[in-house]
């Protein structure tokens, strides 16, 4: 860094080391040749975005102070599996008043609030807050408080039909081993009042139409919340001739996506009381990544694993014998999930990410055979979707700020 000798560059490995950024001038004044405008959430800091390659980074101007302890409380929400984005480093002496920028890495196929309430979709609303609804509880869960959960600080990935929230903006964020109810209902205040503000705001902007409202959207998430959270950790009671409820309550966990280290059972006279010590959400992400390698949003595994189920069956049918697991989820990716995601043509290649895209042609696979009144082949309802379906998609990898709406800088 010649003529920038105060300049001080922290990243991880895997990483650029981003000394060729025009370090000597202010961010706010930035002008260079990697500089991109990304779509994003409001931010009360300068942000920018740079690229290098396939991959973008997010540039956030702060104090070193708030840099430092951001980038350490990313590191450490990663570590324990939660969705957030990826911390890189941060830069220490830049000739702005705050003299700090923090690098993050920019998610893929994320979507902020604002252009996904802009799509011509009638449930994404509902899908939106049910997300954040379940990222506040995820992070609760692990003891963490948040204290500025907001529409603008989070951002969204397609999930199977669903969405899944990933938490951008960890500065007021602190990670205890628990979190008291009252600190609980503190930060569910907060994104409650974010998230009115939020919506008020886009409907001053023409953004959503001005007979929704915004009050429906924190009334939805405050009752999502609480009926989470207390599926989640609510201790049943029940006779000890009814231990079946043990496996009920097991299985209803799992539907949620939530894994259970262990269970709590206490006796008291002719009844039992139980209650789940919950390991994390993603167990069927793991599964499938134990299968077969992918990594995908939870309930886009859900997709997967059935698929594969399906044609573990078909397999044993074909071969009038049993067919183990590891062999079907084998085959099945590379005789069922590889062609699909192969056969897409590279101008396309952006619209979804693949295992999206697979569970996208399944749907209009499942549409076609309906319609049909028979099966249609994987390689027809491919072709069709190919055709007909995902060039009406806008490219969503890297959703640049001229696609769809405005920058949000």
């Amino acid at each position: 860094m010649t003529g920038e000798p105060n300049i001080k560059i922290v990243t991880r490995g895997g990483h650029p080391d981003f000394l060729d950024l025009p370090w000597g001038t202010p961010l706010v004044d930035w002008d260079d040749s990697r500089q991109v405008k990304m779509a994003h959430g409001m931010s009360r800091h300068i942000v920018r975005f740079v690229r290098y390659d396939d991959r973008v980074y997010a540039l956030k101007e702060t104090d070193l102070r708030s840099a430092v302890d951001e980038y350490d409380v990313l590191k450490d929400l990663r570590e324990e599996h939660l969705p957030v984005v990826e911390p890189v480093g941060f830069v220490a002496g830049t000739p702005h008043e705050q003299a700090a920028v923090l690098i993050t890495r920019y998610l893929d196929y994320s979507l902020p609030y604002w252009y996904l309430l802009g799509r011509p979709d009638a449930g994404l609303p509902n899908r939106l807050i049910d997300a954040g609804a379940v990222l506040l509880v995820r992070l609760h869960l692990e003891g963490v408080f948040w204290g500025d959960c907001s529409l603008s600080n989070i951002l969204f990935r397609r999930d199977a039909g669903a969405l899944a929230a990933y938490l951008v903006d960890a500065e007021t964020t602190e990670n205890h081993p628990s979190i008291s109810d009252e600190l609980r209902a503190y930060d569910l205040s907060i994104a409650e009042e974010n998230i009115y503000g939020g919506m008020l705001e886009l409907q001053a902007e023409g953004r959503v139409p001005e007979d929704v409202d915004p009050m429906s959207y924190t009334t939805a998430l405050k009752s999502r919340y609480e009926a989470l959270w207390d599926e989640l950790t609510h201790t049943d009671a029940f006779g000890v001739d009814e231990r079946w409820r043990i496996e009920k309550r097991l299985r209803r966990l799992a539907d949620l996506g939530f894994d259970v280290e262990e269970l709590r059972i206490s006796r008291g006279g002719q009844e039992l009381q139980i209650t789940p010590v919950l390991i994390e959400e993603g167990h069927s992400s793991r599964e499938l990544r134990r299968r077969t390698g992918l990594e995908v949003q939870e309930n886009q595994a859900r997709r997967l694993l059935s698929d594969i189920s399906r044609y573990g069956a078909w397999l044993e049918r074909q071969q009038d014998r049993p067919v183990p697991r590891a062999v079907a989820a084998a085959r099945w990716l590379a005789e069922i999930y590889e062609p699909v995601v192969e056969a897409v043509p590279a101008d396309l290649a952006q619209r979804l990410e693949p295992p999206e895209l697979f569970h996208e042609m399944m749907e209009h696979r499942y549409y076609l055979s309906e319609k049909r009144g028979a099966d249609v082949p994987n390689e027809e309802a491919l072709a069709d979707y190919l055709a007909t379906i995902l060039p009406k998609r806008p490219a969503e990898r890297q959703l640049e700020a001229s696609l769809g709406t405005e920058s949000r800088y």
